[in-house]
């Protein structure tokens, strides 16, 4: 096992599956890439992104390579930070068993836009939000989707966008990730206020998005909860298709303070 500083390495790795590594090829980017470090054997790849808190661990791999990767894990385990989030296939959590102690676990579904003639036959609306939006966004969140995951840099990519009722921010769609560079964007931080609901406006502003996307992208892709039936039905409606299943895991070290 050793680091791996080679973009280029990294890149050719993870582009024989983009979707399975939509979000490992976006953080090769260089708005992201000084938050990452990555660990490599052989063709296996693990990235440990720094920009968030807890950092977010991420090892995916087809099923019939899974040994492989787990075996690259067992042996980072005891270099990584006593509190990870982890994005795993399935099967891989057992490989930081000895290392850690799981404090939830969460089925995920990773979809990808694959029908994009269904865009067409969809209401798209929205503008684009900036910097100037960031405290009407925040707030939006804080009403509609509290525990999400936004970065506020992430409105520096032009990414976002909303759609305004009466002059109040309804619904809104971003990216995790994107990257115009290795040609991958990953949808992120989607949410509508809860009085604005059933009304069309998220489907509006994930469309107008991902319309926006395909100018600057060859994958569009997102994650979403497997029990999450509604998003999941939006999203088919929209061209989306399941592409994969992972697994998302609060990781806390034995024997550390915040484990007790």
């Amino acid at each position: 096992m050793w680091v791996e500083r080679d973009r280029a390495v990294l890149a050719k790795l993870l582009r024989r599956d983009p979707l399975r590594h939509v979000y490992q090829l976006g953080d090769l980017d260089d708005f992201f890439w000084p938050y990452t470090t990555w660990f490599r054997r052989g063709d296996q790849v693990v990235l440990l992104y720094g920009a968030t808190s807890p950092p977010t661990l991420l090892a995916f791999g087809r099923p019939e390579r899974v040994a492989e990767l787990g075996a690259l894990l067992t042996e980072l385990a005891p270099s990584l930070p006593e509190r990870v989030y982890a994005h795993l296939s399935p099967g891989l959590v057992d490989a930081l068993a000895g290392r850690y102690r799981v404090d939830g676990a969460v089925a995920h579904r990773r979809l990808a836009l694959t029908d994009v003639g269904r865009l067409a036959g969809v209401r798209a609306d929205g503008t684009v939000l900036t910097e100037t939006d960031l405290p009407e966004l925040v707030e939006l969140y804080a009403a509609a989707y509290p525990d999400n995951w936004f970065d506020p840099r992430m409105l520096e990519t032009g990414q976002y966008v909303g759609v305004r009722v009466a002059g109040q921010l309804a619904a809104v769609a971003g990216v995790h990730v994107w990257s115009p560079v290795y040609r991958v964007a990953a949808l992120g931080n989607v949410a509508t206020r809860p009085e604005f609901r059933g009304r069309g406006f998220g489907s509006a502003v994930v469309a107008a998005l991902c319309t926006r996307l395909r100018d600057s992208v060859d994958h569009v892709a997102l994650n979403v909860r497997a029990d999450n039936v509604t998003a999941l039905r939006l999203y088919e409606r929209l061209g989306f298709t399941p592409v994969d299943e992972y697994g998302e895991f609060p990781l806390t070290a034995w024997g550390s303070a915040a484990a007790g």
